[in-house]
């Protein structure tokens, strides 16, 4: 599987665990709605900066992402 998807999946898994919405997620970590749907879809490969904001935005540490 595409690291894209895996790190798509794991972002969702998270971000539905805090029970936040795409939209709250966006605005936390001030990245667009759309781009948050994207990356969740494994659409897009994040820079480091927005891993950066999303772990932040979702209340863990960037390796949380990379865990199994």
């Amino acid at each position: 599987m595409k690291i894209t998807v895996e790190f798509g999946r794991r972002i969702r898994e998270m971000r539905q665990k805090l029970g936040i919405s795409q939209e709250e997620l966006s605005f936390r970590s001030e990245l667009h709605r759309t781009y948050i749907s994207s990356i969740e879809r494994g659409l897009r490969n994040v820079s480091l900066e927005n891993i950066e904001k999303l772990a932040k935005a979702l209340e863990c540490e960037i390796v949380d992402f990379f865990k199994k």
